[in-house]
């Protein structure tokens, strides 16, 4: 090796010195402006009241934003010369230069330029809008605030007007910079006895010795230039046969919210966007992808003209639109139809705004992918995948075998994946070769993706980045490159392959780190279920209205509470790793989803119904039901509208009906002068809760040691179940996302005792309330036990007052099984309930939805949930995660009160015949009245107790025409008869995303259905 320490000392100087002299300030800029919390144009902005804001100003409070103005001309200094524009008002700006957007200038981006041949005299109209920022912490390793103390954020820093500038930049210096960093970056990856090596060692050498560095500015160009001539050899040398290939883009992950709220998400994808047409307009090679269309969506809202060049960029193939999903969505909480939606929204933005077919569904930075991720992406015309966040396991655990693979998803559907990185990259010789040194696939593999630019926060890539590509296509001694979309790499793929690779995974591909995000900000995760839920009701009994009863709805109601719920399935929204201000926003949105979902289902259940004296009860779940509701004042009793009389109970809150209602419809409740009271079969003491099918006892703790079942004469508690257990929660990384696996080894001690009250005990239901502290919190609960069901809820409220606390509660059972059974999307996952081997123990905390069950050949037990997703079983004890107490980054996390209800439910029997799966819906989507007559109704029957109506809407196109969309959903190929009440003339089968694939017959009201194991159906009915 020729290039010894003192050579290298030499070389480092000369490379440190030469950035130095890139830029000359020849003129200062002065601003004046103001400072706001208010969104502005920039005519708004430049219209405003503006004060002198000189250097030193001192200036913004959290959440401010400061606009600044100021007028340059170029002086006579400026001729001929790259002129550039250094603005230093604060941490991160968006750039106007007579009225355009054209940059950011942020941490990685530092000038702006003004022109490329200056003209002096030639004057620019500046205007720059800077962000002040606020305080924000995300490991939380240390003292922790006092467990009742609530603790703001920090404040911010304030922002400070620094000195800003333009400048002349010295273009033939930062080229030799450029090629001298790219071979003295290069000859460290390559073999130091190598030939390679020694020229290029020798190149630096006369690099340095060339370069004069103290004779002046006009000598250092001159021999600058000569440089650059000598070493034009070694950066035209190329590769042989066999380099491997990077297709490589330009990339800036934007989270639409994390460490900043909304408002300044917009920014930052206004600050990206133009930074990177800019670059465009110097390197015309260059390629940018931006995956999420809700950023496009903002920019076009408040910044048309931006948006404007934007398509014109989509259009040539410099901006790529590609990436599936209206934002990269959390996969693991969001349900099914609500990942439908995301493609569906996005892919018709895509279409629609920017003539763009996205067939890869792009998600690096999520934090995990639902097994029912493939079928899904299949049924939304999305083939591909990639994503690197699979290798990002710090804590270890079993590397991801695989770079390049078919990924098979729990119904056999597939997609072709590529697993990059890192989202982040920059593009120097050391990087590119680590690209390809990282793959885990040593065979058969030839090509990677290579996304490179700065991101999370937005900024995209640099000039360095593009530079070192320009040097880097075909340089020898490492990876060819070639600027392309990356949907090139996937069809390039299958055409070498003649179709898709060998290797293949099946399942979910399951994160090994971030566990906390199933369980952080419990009132997001509350808010994201009965959203999603509320949206189902409002499009079944809306769509039933406008058919039935000529009643419309808006549609763009339904949209925007869609889009607030796609918004807020963020993969740092949703999973509840971002600030406090996120999610005082995300849940104030969710109540007005809510609102508007609430509001159209009202209107929609009025129309279906007549006046009169009654109560219609609507039930929009794919079975019939027994159900509880509360009778209007006055009534005494009630029958059905058929003339049965339904049983009654009377309560402090008044008189409650026992009554049965179809599947997907509804009955009527008519009042009768005497009621009917039901037999005593539900029954609660102090100590005991019992119904017809099952007996419970308690504890001193308010823990259940007994659940007899009177059928099987027989206990289901194996140990003390409704049994909480807090332990200390520090997790060493990340606050909010981790829940680290020594959680178990640090138990706190919860030795309050209960106190028991009787709410009710009649015909129909018994509850026992007890009331319990945990640590620095109190509990209530009222446990609940109904005639005729196995079901027992634990409607439960929580005052949550912990610090780096997790809190869980255990029922083990007397079910032995070597795996347990957890539902996801449109199905399950089986996963081991033991640590056997090193995977298994990794997954000590996974993902659920409405329940998880321990079954064996002819029983099984389940804990179910309304808003919870955490959870782990462990032997035979399944244990649903309540609450974590993070404090970073919202030091408030989950603070206050706290309701949710879970269940334990259990049942002799097969699985298949369990009621399982319904009673989950039947727990979430519970029936709703609406007072007046109407004749007892169906929409739907599916004619099989697993298949599943998920959805019920008008199609997205307008055509009036009706979407039914239905799953299979336990794992059983199920031929079946849909009937509907509905006036269909034709059915045809659709994708996901409502485009017609076939005809089914249709035969009075019938439509035969075939369904593979945990296949989905989309129907779309025209009458």
């Amino acid at each position: 090796m020729t290039l010894n320490s003192e050579w290298r000392d030499r070389v480092d100087a000369w490379t440190k010195e030469l950035p130095h002299h890139f830029y000359r300030p020849i003129q200062m800029v002065e601003w004046e402006g103001f400072t706001t919390t208010e969104q502005l144009s920039l005519t708004e902005a430049a219209s405003h009241r503006r004060s002198p804001m000189p250097e030193g100003t001192a200036w913004g409070a959290k959440w401010e934003y400061g606009w600044f103005f100021s007028t340059i001309a170029l002086p006579m200094a400026a001729a001929s010369e790259r002129i550039e524009l250094n603005v230093e008002v604060g941490p991160e700006s968006i750039i106007y230069v007579d009225g355009v957007s054209v940059g950011a200038r942020d941490r990685e981006h530092s000038t702006i330029t003004l022109s490329f041949q200056g003209i002096p005299g030639t004057t620019y109209e500046i205007a720059a809008e800077c962000y002040a920022g606020h305080g924000v912490r995300i490991c939380s390793v240390g003292p922790v605030p006092n467990d009742r103390e609530t603790v703001p954020e920090p404040p911010a820093e304030q922002a400070i007007v620094g000195h800003s500038t333009i400048g002349i930049w010295e273009e033939e210096l930062y080229q030799l910079w450029m090629d001298v960093m790219t071979l003295y970056n290069l000859r460290d990856q390559l073999d130091p006895e190598s030939l390679r090596v020694n020229d290029i060692d020798a190149g630096l050498k006369d690099f340095t010795l060339m370069v004069e560095l103290e004779e002046g500015l006009d000598e250092l160009k001159r021999t600058a230039a000569e440089a650059r001539v000598h070493l034009v050899p070694l950066l035209e040398a190329v590769n042989g046969s066999t380099a491997p290939l990077l297709y490589v883009f330009g990339h800036a992950h934007i989270d639409v919210a994390w460490l900043w709220h909304w408002a300044e998400t917009e920014r930052k994808a206004v600050r990206t966007f133009s930074t990177q047409l800019t670059l465009a307009e110097e390197y015309p090679e260059y390629k940018f992808l931006q995956s999420q269309p809700h950023l496009y969506w903002m920019v076009k809202n408040h910044y048309p003209e931006l948006y404007g060049r934007v398509k014109d960029a989509v259009e040539t193939g410099m901006f790529m639109a590609e990436g599936g999903m209206w934002v990269e969505a959390d996969t693991n909480i969001s349900s099914g139809e609500a990942l439908i939606r995301q493609f569906l929204y996005g892919k018709r933005f895509f279409k629609e705004e920017l003539d763009t077919e996205s067939e890869l569904l792009w998600l690096p930075d999520v934090f995990g992918y639902s097994g029912a991720m493939p079928q899904i992406m299949r049924g939304c015309g999305v083939k591909y995948f990639s994503t690197q966040k699979i290798f990002w396991a710090y804590h270890g655990g079993q590397t991801f075998p695989y770079n390049t693979f078919v990924w098979e998803g729990i119904d056999g559907s597939e997609v072709l994946v590529h697993l990059h990185n890192d989202y982040n990259s920059r593009t120097a010789p050391v990087d590119l070769a680590d690209r390809w040194r990282e793959r885990v696939q040593k065979d058969g593999i030839r090509a990677r993706l290579v996304p490179f630019g700065y991101g999370d926060g937005g900024g995209g890539a640099t000039r360095e980045h593009l530079e070192y590509l320009r040097r880097e296509a075909d340089l020898e001694g490492l990876p060819r490159t070639r600027m392309a979309n990356p949907i090139e790499y996937f069809k390039e793929l299958e055409a070498e392959l003649g179709g898709w690779p060998d290797e293949r995974y099946v399942g979910e591909l399951y994160f090994q780190a971030h566990r906390g995000t199933y369980t952080s900000q419990a009132a997001t995760k509350k808010g994201n279920r009965k959203s999603e839920l509320a949206l189902r009701e409002a499009e079944i009994w809306g769509t039933a209205a406008q058919v039935l009863a000529n009643s419309t709805f808006s549609q763009d109601t339904i949209d925007e509470a869609w889009r607030i719920v796609l918004l807020n399935q963020f993969h740092d929204i949703l999973p509840g790793s971002s600030i406090h201000q996120v999610y005082v926003e995300a849940e104030a949105e969710y109540d007005r989803a809510l609102g508007l979902a609430n509001d159209v289902t009202q209107n929609a259940m009025d129309a279906l119904t007549e006046d009169g004296e009654g109560l219609v009860v609507f039930n929009s779940t794919s079975w019939s039901r027994n159900a509880i509701v509360h009778l209007p004042e006055g009534w005494t009793g009630a029958r059905e509208v058929q003339g049965n009389l339904v049983p009654v109970q009377a309560t402090k809150d008044g008189l409650y009906a026992f009554c049965q209602v179809p599947a997907c419809g509804w009955n009527t409740l008519l009042p009768v002068k005497e009621g009917c009271p039901a037999d005593k079969t539900c029954m609660a003491t102090t100590s005991t809760l019992e119904n017809d099918l099952l007996r419970l006892e308690f504890d001193e703790y308010g823990q259940i040691i007994s659940i007899y079942d009177k059928e099987l004469e027989s206990d289901w508690a194996a140990g003390e179940c409704n049994a909480f257990r807090m332990y200390k929660d520090v997790p060493t990384k990340f606050d909010a996302w981790d829940i680290d696996s020594m959680y178990v080894d640090t138990p706190v001690e919860l030795d309050g005792l209960a106190e028991f009250e009787v709410i009710e005990s009649g015909g129909i239901r018994a509850v026992l309330r007890i009331t319990r502290k945990l640590h620095n919190s109190l509990m209530s609960q009222d446990v609940v036990i109904t005639r005729g069901s196995r079901r027992v809820d634990f409607q439960t409220r929580i005052d949550w007052q912990e610090r780096h606390r997790l809190l869980k509660v255990n029922f083990p059972v007397s079910v032995h099984s070597n795996e347990a059974l957890h539902q996801i999307q449109f199905g399950y996952l089986a996963r081991p309930s033991h640590k056997s081997n090193p995977f298994d123990g990794d997954r000590f905390e996974v993902c659920n939805h409405h329940w998880t069950a321990l079954v064996e050949a002819n029983r099984g037990a389940a804990v179910l949930n309304d808003c919870k997703y955490g959870v782990n079983v462990l032997d035979n004890s399944i244990n649903l995660t309540l609450l974590k107490a993070a404090i970073a980054p919202d030091m408030t996390a989950d603070l206050g009160e706290q309701t949710f209800t879970y269940a334990f439910y259990a049942w002799p029997g097969s699985f298949y015949e369990s009621g399982l799966v319904a009673e989950g819906y039947k727990l979430n989507v519970p029936v709703r009245t609406m007072p007046g007559q109407a004749a007892e109704g169906a929409l739907f029957d599916t004619g099989a107790c697993n298949i599943v109506v998920e959805a019920v809407k008008l199609a997205a196109d307008g055509s009036g025409d009706v979407i039914v969309r239905l799953y299979e959903a336990l794992r059983n190929a199920t031929s079946t008869t849909l009937t509907t009440s509905l006036p269909v003339a034709r059915a045809y089968d659709a994708d996901m995303l409502e485009n017609v694939q076939g005809e089914f017959t249709v035969d009075g009201g019938t439509i035969a259905l075939d369904f593979k194991p945990f296949e989905i159906k989309t129907l779309r009915l025209s009458f």
